[in-house]
Order: C-alpha cells, then structure tokens, then sequence
C-alpha cells in the first residue's frame, strides 16, 4: 500500500467531521465543537504521517 492512501483517507475523513461541524453548528453546538476537535486529530495525524 503507498504511503499516501493513508493520509488521503484522513484528509477525506477530517472534510465529512467539517461538514458535519457546518451542518450541527446552530443546533447542537457541543456536537459541533467534538467534530471538530477530530476533525482537527486527523489532520494532524496526516501531517504525522507525513513526516
């Protein structure tokens, strides 16, 4: 397996918690702030994957 496919499926993964923070944001906004808090733990373990 490549090393990028790994770090692609994170990038895809962190866009669907993003668009989940957009989505929750004016109903549930606790909800939201979790999103994207691993939202945020994915890029960040892309970028570690990366290096």
């Amino acid at each position: 397996m490549p090393k990028e496919v790994p770090i692609i499926g994170l990038m895809i993964l962190a866009g669907f918690l993003v668009g989940g923070v957009y989505a929750a944001w004016k109903t549930a906004k606790v909800f939201a702030i979790l999103l994207g808090a691993l939202a945020v733990l994915a890029v960040g373990g892309a970028v570690a994957w990366l290096l």
